[in-house]
């Protein structure tokens, strides 16, 4: 058996600690939520401004993510993983304590210049330190502990201000809430240093026999040279790969540039969905239905749990349901669910309804969007352009990211909707966006599931007018190409 090969129990260890940095990624994203309020009362902001207040963040997601490869192959992956936890800390301490509000927008911007580094480099190190036969279960762990972070924030938000006046959350509360990100900070920072080095990155640096070193604490001395010259193969193509692509004008192909298109759709349409709204503002939806301060931190638990448990239904069936049934009657899910919650709210009903509806929502995402559309982005574009492409999708996706964060409190206080939708016309559009992509998923995404990664442009491509079986850019004469994919 393969699991023989692998000291399991320490490979285990060592994903758990390097998705310490997931766990952080989701605090940090979602501890605003509970200071957000009472930070804008302090600070005296405009509803543009807290718009600001939470979404600068994103603009250091966009750098950290576009050159932390730069800083990964120069110094190595575990060193990145430390370098992103010190800035973490800073940033962690630095905005609580804050006396002005530009220097509160510059530390949490520095947060996400960490965010940006991190949501790269931990699910790279791990991917690299894992074995193949358990590589999806080792990412899949990091996505559980990141959503873990934001339920535990959530439970650590509601303890700050259990009992408290709202004067004391304005004026002390908010810098508790982001202060407390120090300590996991902390932790990772600690724990990250005794990681080994990636034996992908020490072999590509010429590191050999550290490599060597490394891979035979990881399995046993005899597979440890094999895995070393599977490594040592698999660059070698990498760079004949990479070769061949400077001699190619990628993103002049349109065949290739319609993939690319179908995978920035999907990636912000994972964002028009309005998740994050929910993530950074649950806290001011819930207070806006007259919900109270406390109990309105004490229901986001219930939401951050249901993402949880979305996410854990849909590591466990993504593979046997398949992408496109989950996405599609994701979509479908999420819209229903929506429209529920902003009819309970434009109603003005103060009952469990809106909270159901919320909770409801984000069980369905988690179930199918939340992963399954960073799972799509990851092996939906041909190897000559999987790295630039997603990149640029999940740049688009940070963008999408700060749009919805940035404009929901604008809409959500504008005087004349207030007064004609009251709050509820953020998540009308949202539930709009829902049924767009419940169409974009029918009409051009084909199904990917048991698909070769090497197979994966024609299929791809099987949806398209232009470049389908019937257009003119695959087909050989007047022959029609079929598609296969592999059980």
């Amino acid at each position: 058996m393969s699991y023989k090969l692998y000291n399991l129990p320490l490979i285990l260890r060592i994903c758990a600690i390097a998705s310490l940095g997931g766990f952080i990624l989701g605090y940090d994203a979602s501890v605003i939520s509970g200071a957000i309020e009472p930070l804008a009362d302090y600070f005296q902001l405009s509803p543009a401004q807290s718009g600001w207040a939470v979404s600068n963040v994103i603009f250091g997601c966009i750098i950290g993510a576009y050159g932390v490869g730069f800083l990964a192959n120069r110094i190595g992956r575990q060193k990145t993983l430390i370098v992103a936890a010190i800035l973490f800390l800073i940033s962690a301490v630095g905005s609580a304590l804050s006396t002005t509000f530009f220097w509160f927008v510059a530390y949490r911007m520095l947060g996400g210049l960490a965010v940006g580094m991190a949501s790269t480099a931990t699910p790279l190190y791990t991917a690299e330190i894992s074995p193949k036969e358990y590589r999806g279960r080792m990412l899949g762990l990091q996505q559980l502990i990141m959503v873990a972070g934001q339920v535990l924030v959530y439970v650590i938000n509601f303890l700050i201000a259990y009992g408290m006046s709202n004067e004391w959350l304005i004026d002390k509360g908010w810098r508790w809430m982001l202060g407390s990100e120090a300590v996991p900070c902390i932790v990772f920072l600690a724990l990250v240093a005794f990681l080994p080095e990636s034996p992908r990155w020490q072999i590509m640096t010429g590191r050999s026999d550290k490599a060597l070193s490394t891979l035979t604490r990881l399995s046993t001395a005899e597979h440890a040279n094999v895995l070393l010259n599977e490594i040592n193969t698999s660059i070698a193509e990498e760079k004949d790969i990479e070769r061949q692509a400077k001699r190619t004008r990628l993103l002049s192909n349109p065949k290739l540039m319609y993939i690319l298109l179908i995978g920035c759709s999907i990636a912000v349409l994972q964002q028009l969905f309005g998740i994050n709204i929910l993530m950074y503002y649950a806290p001011s939806l819930l207070q806006a239905m007259k919900v109270s301060t406390q109990d309105a931190l004490l229901q986001t638990i219930f939401i951050g749990s249901a993402n949880f448990i979305g996410i854990l239904l849909a590591i466990r069936y993504v593979d046997q349901i398949g992408r496109v049934p989950l996405l599609r009657w994701g979509a479908f899910g999420c819209f229903a669910t929506m429209l529920i919650t902003a009819c309970a709210i434009w109603s003005g009903h103060q009952g469990v309804l809106p909270v159901i509806g919320l909770t409801a929502f984000v069980l369905v995402f988690g179930f199918s969007w939340s992963l399954g559309a960073w799972l799509l982005i990851s092996e939906m574009f041909p190897n000559r352009m999987r790295a630039v492409a997603m990149g640029m999708s999940f740049s688009t996706m940070y963008v999408a990211n700060f749009l919805v964060a940035q404009t929901f409190p604008v809409f959500n206080r504008n005087p004349y909707l207030l007064e004609h939708f009251n709050g509820a016309f953020p998540l009308l559009i949202c539930a709009a966006f829902c049924l767009v992509g419940f169409w974009f998923v029918h009409r051009f995404l084909p199904e990917t599931k048991g698909v070769a990664l090497e197979k994966i442009e024609p299929v791809m491509l099987s949806k398209s007018r232009r470049f389908g079986p019937s257009g003119p850019c695959l087909g050989h004469g007047n022959k029609k190409l079929t598609f296969k994919t592999q059980s």
